[in-house]
C-alpha cells in the first residue's frame, strides 16, 4: 500500500492528489496556521520519518507564509559591491521555521521530524511529527 501511496504523491499531476490536495487547500486557508491532525495526510513518508500510530505521537499541520527571504536593497548610496544583496543565504528554512512554531505551540511535546505537504502561491503546508518525552523512551 505504502508504495502506491508514495508513486501518487511523486506523480501529483497524473494521479489524483493533485486534484484532491487543490480542494483540500482552500478548506486549509481558512483553518488557524497551526493545527494538530488525527493522522498524518502522507502516511508512508510520516512513517519514514518515525511517526508510529500509538500513545505518545502527535501530527500537526504548520501554515507558513512563502517568500520574504530575499535581502532587500539598502535605500541609502553605495557601490552595488557593497549592497548585500548577491550571495545572500537565508538563515532558516520555511521548513525549520514550521518546526519551531509548532514546538512553540506544544511546549510539552519534542519535534521528531517534518515533511512538506503542500504549497500554493502565499502559503507552504508542513507536517510535523511531535513526540511526547514522557510517554515515548527516547532513541
Amino acid at each position: 500500500m505504502y508504495k502506491y501511496h508514495a508513486q501518487a504523491w511523486a506523480e501529483q499531476d497524473a494521479s489524483y492528489i493533485g486534484e484532491l490536495m487543490q480542494r483540500r487547500a482552500i478548506k486549509w486557508r481558512k483553518e488557524p496556521a497551526i493545527i494538530r491532525i488525527e493522522r498524518p495526510m502522507r502516511l508512508n513518508r510520516a512513517r519514514a520519518l518515525g511517526y508510529k500510530a500509538k500513545q505518545g505521537f502527535v501530527a500537526v499541520r504548520v501554515r507558513v507564509r512563502r517568500g520574504g527571504l530575499r535581502k532587500p536593497r539598502p535605500s541609502s548610496g553605495r557601490r552595488p559591491k557593497r549592497m548585500g544583496t548577491k550571495r545572500h543565504v537565508p538563515a532558516k528554512s520555511l521548513k525549520l521555521i514550521a518546526e519551531e512554531r509548532a514546538a512553540r505551540k506544544f511546549p510539552n511535546l519534542k519535534v521528531l521530524n517534518s515533511c512538506w505537504v503542500w504549497e500554493d502561491g502565499r502559503y507552504k503546508w508542513f507536517e510535523v511529527i511531535l513526540i511526547d518525552p514522557t510517554i515515548v523512551k527516547s532513541r
